[in-house]
């Protein structure tokens, strides 16, 4: 057997430790230790859900750890910008919603941007929101409400997961195509909402179905109608406000992964394969149904474009109800 000399030896070794240094070497060896996956609501609602279904059926392919963190606050901005300023080594992600591309338009001193701080992984779920009251309340249909919103003296209340957010613009704008006034109040999820609305301290929602629908079932809550274009499947029989008049109403909510911007790139793809495979699968389909989210699993560059359109979508709802804050 042929010895290598010692200067042949140091120079395998050095270039062995270069090609460990590449991104390509690196990516195949992350993770080395847990991933926090960060949702920026309080417990209990849709994100919260949907980043728990996916971080207990991720941990097996990475073969580290997936823990779910809540950092509730400012209308999703305070996870996201403790995100956006994490080390950009895979190990810290954002389970994001189309309310971070509202939160552009209505936050003028963000310190993060959406669209350029952060890399997006996967769209996880569409879930449609639902515009639901209290049990006790006279009126049973999109009708019978507007007729009460119209005539409420103070206005009728209803809650959001904060300033900025879907829930929050779904209600300006059917306040705006109704011709009646509501008052907002803001909340740090879906879980504390949806206790205050069962007990009567605020009047309605237009939360998304997920943190609802076992309420609903139970009668606790009455459905008025979803704010999507179709009908939802786990709501067949309640109706689009298009179909109960509001001409052209049009909006859910996507949830979706990201990672900080500089995260390598291959890291970046081996999330989105192990994360696309999760989602496509026939388990988490069930899960989705379950809970009357539609699994969705695109392309980083599909969500990306997304971003961007929902960015300048938002921009136009939200410079017409006037909602900004320092």
């Amino acid at each position: 057997m042929t010895s290598i000399p010692c200067v042949h030896r140091r120079t395998l070794i050095a270039l062995a430790f270069a090609a460990l240094g590449s991104s390509s070497a690196w990516a195949q060896a992350w993770p080395t230790r847990q991933v926090t996956l960060v949702v920026p609501f309080a417990p209990g609602g849709t994100t919260d859900v949907l980043a728990r279904a996916l971080a207990e059926r991720l941990q097996g392919p990475l073969g580290q750890p997936v823990i779910v963190e809540n950092k509730p606050g400012a209308g999703a901005t305070l996870g996201a910008a403790s995100v956006a300023r994490s080390p950009a080594d895979g190990h810290t992600l954002l389970m994001g919603a189309v309310h971070h591309t509202i939160a552009t338009s209505v936050y003028k001193k963000l310190s993060y941007s959406f669209e350029k701080d952060f890399a997006p992984i996967t769209t996880v779920a569409l879930v449609p929101n639902v515009w639901v009251v209290n049990a006790s309340t006279p009126a049973n249909d999109v009708k019978g409400m507007v007729d009460l919103l119209k005539k409420a003296n103070p206005p009728m209340s209803y809650g959001s997961n904060g300033v900025g957010t879907g829930q929050h613009l779904i209600g300006t704008q059917l306040a705006e195509m109704a011709g009646a006034e509501l008052t907002h109040i803001p909340y740090k999820g879906s879980g504390p909402l949806t206790t205050d609305l069962i007990g009567g301290q605020v009047h309605m929602s237009f939360d998304t179905i997920t943190p609802v629908l076992p309420h609903i079932k139970s009668g606790r809550l009455k459905p008025l109608a979803v704010t999507t274009a179709r009908r939802s499947s786990a709501l067949p029989n309640v109706p689009t406000l298009e179909e109960a008049g509001f001409k052209g109403f049009d909006m859910g909510t996507w949830f979706g992964v990201l990672a900080p911007a500089a995260t390598p790139k291959e890291v970046v793809a081996r999330l989105n394969s192990e994360m696309v495979k999760i989602i496509k699968s026939p388990e988490f389909a069930k899960r989705m149904e379950e809970i009357g989210a539609e699994p969705i699993g695109n392309t980083s560059d599909e969500m990306a474009k997304q971003i961007v359109a929902d960015t300048a979508r938002y921009a136009e709802l939200v410079k017409r109800a006037n909602v900004v804050l320092e």
